[in-house]
């Protein structure tokens, strides 16, 4: 397949249809067209496996499956054998479903640094829940969280700190401040400055780069030295740094942490777990005054619990977090090698742990590029690789690992031919992309 020689006009009326209807023409801005190259943003059929088809019929190896959602690959036979077990079965009662405490169980025994559980839908529910548990136990106000990460929820308290910030009132982003990752002198300078005023320190525990040696620990000392709570947001982290997160990596407990995305395999689940002492005050089993901590219609359907339950099962007895990381390890060789060979190392290059490989496409300077990143993606497309990222999921095989390669080796020929003429703008074929972030469309 060769979006340059065959266009994609289906996709192109559904995307037209979809903006007419969503707005932005997606549910998530990081899935919108203005993510992708002009004309070639492909709009979804179906998928199967490591690959997923568009309404043009053209097929593509995919990375970073469902926003890193889809680890296992898309149609898990066993995911959908335990989904397909309770659907006859009905998904929603008046009451708490058996499975409910199911799901618990196999959570807890996944993540034994956890006493407690909740589940709901998304991601920011459940971080956004974290935080007013802390504010609650604590009685404090402000919310601090790490400045070098990019989201933790849609709620107020954090898209308030964003370039997107319009309808928030300043008085309520004012009590969310930021730390700096990786840097414990700052974080107690921040502590200190608002000495007995910050009600949680609120992160992801890794990212991009490891964890500095101590930093995690120190980051628990100092929230238990100045009384806050350590929120670990699990979202990408979780299974994908160990089955029970990276806190079952580097053997540091959080107060709270939350789980989401590879926990459903694409359906929708997400977790809150933590300290009993901290979650039972969302309860019924204590005697100060109520929170209220999740409280979710949906927040327990019995087949996205059900493929909580097989994806956890899967990681476990087939070792997928290992699996994970030797097709990253492979990936990454392989483009940082390819990369190197057309004299673009410099250029284009690969971070991130194995398992969650992301990529910076940078420009002469060796700044990053919107340019140069739509150059990489439309030659990428042009190969049939749709990768938004290099995340893995365990459905790819070495065949499709050699494909991405040999696409991505095209790829880096183009680009040096466009570092070379030193403007980019001709093989871009329209606008570039562009931050999910920012003020103006």
């Amino acid at each position: 397949m060769d979006t340059e020689e065959f266009p994609l006009p289906r996709s192109h009326r559904a995307n037209e249809r979809l903006h007419a209807l969503i707005p932005g023409g997606a549910h998530t801005y990081a899935k919108g067209d203005d993510q992708y190259p002009e004309n070639l943003a492909p709009v979804i059929s179906h998928g199967r496996g490591a690959h997923v088809w568009d309404v043009d019929d053209n097929r593509y190896i995919e990375y970073g499956s469902g926003l890193r959602s889809v680890s296992l690959g898309h149609a898990h036979p066993r995911v959908i054998e335990a989904v397909r077990r309770e659907l006859d079965r009905g998904s929603n009662f008046v009451r708490p479903s058996i499975v409910e405490l199911a799901a618990a169980e196999r959570f807890l025994a996944t993540v034994p640094t956890a006493e407690m559980v909740k589940f709901a839908k998304n991601g920011s529910d459940v971080t956004t829940a974290a935080v007013r548990l802390a504010r609650a136990v604590t009685g404090r106000p402000r919310v601090a969280i790490c400045a070098d990460q990019p989201f933790f929820s849609v709620d107020d308290w954090f898209i308030g700190t964003t370039p997107m910030s319009a309808g928030i009132p300043a008085a309520t982003t004012e009590l969310t401040v930021a730390f700096p990752y990786g840097d414990l002198a700052a974080t107690e300078e921040l502590l200190t400055r608002y000495e007995g005023e910050v009600a949680c320190l609120i992160l992801e525990p890794a990212g991009h780069t490891e964890p500095p040696p101590g930093y995690l620990f120190g980051l628990r000392e100092l929230a238990d030295r100045h009384g806050c709570v350590l929120i670990f947001d699990e979202m990408i982290t979780g299974l994908r740094w160990s089955e029970a997160g990276a806190q079952g990596l580097y053997g540091v407990v959080p107060d709270l942490s939350t789980f989401g995305k590879a926990l459903g395999n694409g359906f929708a689940v997400s977790a809150l777990a933590g300290r009993r002492e901290l979650m039972e005050r969302g309860g019924l089993r204590h005697f100060g005054d109520r929170v209220f901590l999740l409280s979710t219609t949906h927040g327990a359907e019995t087949h996205s619990l059900a493929a909580a339950m097989a994806v956890q099962t899967t990681y476990v007895e087939e070792g997928i977090t290992a699996r994970l990381h030797a097709i990253g390890e492979r990936l990454a060789t392989g483009v940082r090698e390819a990369a190197a060979a057309m004299g673009v190392g410099d250029h284009i290059v690969v971070r991130g742990r194995a398992s969650n490989l992301v990529f910076a496409t940078l420009d002469e300077s060796l700044r990053p590029s919107q340019q140069y990143r739509t150059l990489f993606l439309r030659r990428l497309l042009a190969g049939g690789v749709l990768a938004p990222s290099f995340v893995v999921s365990s459905a790819l095989s070495d065949a499709d690992i050699d494909r991405t390669v040999d696409v991505v080796s095209h790829a880096c020929a183009v680009y040096r031919k466009a570092l070379d003429s030193g403007d980019p703008t001709p093989w871009l074929a329209g606008r570039p992309v562009k931050p999910v972030f920012r003020r103006r469309v």
